[in-house]
């Protein structure tokens, strides 16, 4: 099973150069944060399905996304409102495993992420790409929590945290970008933490 070190390695815990501006580090407190109420989805109910500009649009059970390559994520994640936990470990399988199988078309530029509870979030295609986002479904070789977005969320560790949605159910891949619930709601369509892209407005 591959494992992805946060990107460039970096230093140690406690060195400030892991933290963007205006974080802190929180340690292993992982506070609890949501737009929705948190649903209860058995692992067996759970599924995920790519579709949108894609040429073979696909659907995974719990049983098959399992049964894809694994891939772990070693490093540090950020939330916009303000706290970093660091060296954190998530494991799943990454997303350019799924878009391997269904096929990008060429037109395609943008992701919707939509979850069980309605929320969903905008991302640009190539933040997804490359190495940089998985589906998760294992925190510290522990089955991701309820209340952290179990059985399975989208992890997007180089973007503000918003950004990995919680209790993932669909990637709608798009030509155009079009705002999700926080970007209409005032957020920044991107969410890079060491740009500090918290607001629209924000560079």
């Amino acid at each position: 099973m591959p494992v992805t070190r946060g990107f460039g390695g970096g230093p140690r815990r406690g060195r400030p150069d892991r933290l963007p501006p205006g974080q802190y580090d929180t340690g292993r407190d992982w506070p609890v944060l949501t737009a929705e109420a948190q649903p209860v989805i058995a692992p067996e109910d759970w599924s995920i399905t790519v579709d949108g500009l894609v040429e073979r649009p696909a659907t995974w059970s719990w049983r098959e996304a399992h049964a894809l390559p694994g891939s772990t994520y070693f490093g540090d994640i950020h939330c916009v409102t303000t706290w970093s936990m660091l060296d954190t470990t998530f494991s799943g399988v990454s997303v350019d495993t799924l878009l391997d199988h269904v096929g990008p078309r060429p037109d395609a530029a943008y992701v919707m992420a939509h979850c069980s509870t309605g929320y969903t979030t905008n991302l640009p295609l190539a933040d997804l790409t490359g190495g940089k986002a998985w589906l998760v479904w294992e925190y510290d070789g522990r089955p991701l929590a309820a209340e952290h977005g179990g059985p399975v969320r989208l992890l997007v560790p180089h973007l503000y945290f918003w950004k990995s949605a919680k209790w993932v159910s669909r990637l709608e891949l798009m030509a155009r970008d079009r705002p999700g619930f926080w970007e209409q709601n005032g957020y920044h369509d991107r969410g890079d933490p060491w740009l500090e892209q918290r607001y629209q407005g924000d560079p």
